[in-house]
């Protein structure tokens, strides 16, 4: 007996002359599929369906767009603790590929970083600006544009015209 699985299409192989197999090979595959589409989706199926990163899913998870439909706990074998994870309402998950959020989603997230970004620039500019104003009066009253105006005759008078700014 093979089963083998292709785009949703389920073909069950069995060899010639088995006829009474077969009708109970089907009776056994339509049972254990009867309640499938009301199993939780988990996090790497949800990743497959909607072709997006790990980072994504969490990212997304944290901040409530991708809702989770629950979590399980489950202890692998050879390992000594047991690991948490969120599980998806097919459903769900079924809507957000139909009505393409994905795609929703990373555009707010690019509008969003190329928003931190332009503020971390600004942010930046202006603590350069302001170490610069720090810095200038130091060096006007220590460095040589003191001592050079003192030397030059006449000085007072492009001072005093307003050209000198």
């Amino acid at each position: 007996m093979l089963l083998h699985i292709e785009s949703r299409v389920l073909t069950l192989r069995l060899p010639e002359g088995s006829d009474a197999d077969v009708q109970r090979a089907s009776a056994i595959v339509s049972e254990a599929m009867h309640d499938i589409e009301d199993l939780p989706v988990i996090p790497r199926e949800v990743e497959d369906i909607l072709t997006i990163k790990q980072g994504e899913r969490h990212r997304w998870l944290k901040d409530g767009r991708l809702q989770s439909g629950g979590t399980r706990t489950v202890k692998l074998r050879g390992r000594a603790r047991k690991i948490t994870f969120h599980v998806f309402d097919p459903r769900y998950i079924e809507d957000v590929l139909d009505r393409d959020l994905v795609t929703v989603w990373r555009e707010e997230d690019a509008a969003t970083a190329a928003e931190n970004r332009r503020r971390a620039a600004t942010k930046a500019a202006l603590k350069r600006a302001r170490k610069r104003d720090l810095e200038a009066p130091n060096s006007a009253r220590n460095g040589p544009d003191e001592s050079s105006k003192a030397k030059l005759r006449g000085w007072e008078d492009f001072e005093s015209d307003g050209l000198l700014r």
